[in-house]
């Protein structure tokens, strides 16, 4: 363990070894950003359509309303005139 060309192959062994990780890591931080940005992609699109269709059914309800509103006032003039 004195020769130096021993203490040489373990340095290098350690250095390929230290960056292999951090090459490993780095590739694995950009598969989970590319993964969980393509999951937000997606949420962010099944959350705009369902707004979407939420929002028609909110006009549709707020339609009936309105005309349910004109109904009742035509016979409250009927009923009970001024």
């Amino acid at each position: 363990m004195n020769e130096p060309q021993v203490w040489t192959l373990i340095g290098v062994f350690a250095a390929a070894l230290f960056g292999m990780l951090t090459l490993m890591s780095t590739m694995f931080a950009r598969l989970l950003n590319a993964r969980f940005d393509s999951l937000q992609a997606q949420l962010e699109a099944q959350i705009g359509g369902l707004r979407g269709e939420m929002n028609a059914r909110f006009a549709k309800v707020e339609s009936q309303i309105n005309h349910l509103d004109r109904d009742v006032q035509a016979l409250a003039k009927r009923v009970f005139p001024d």
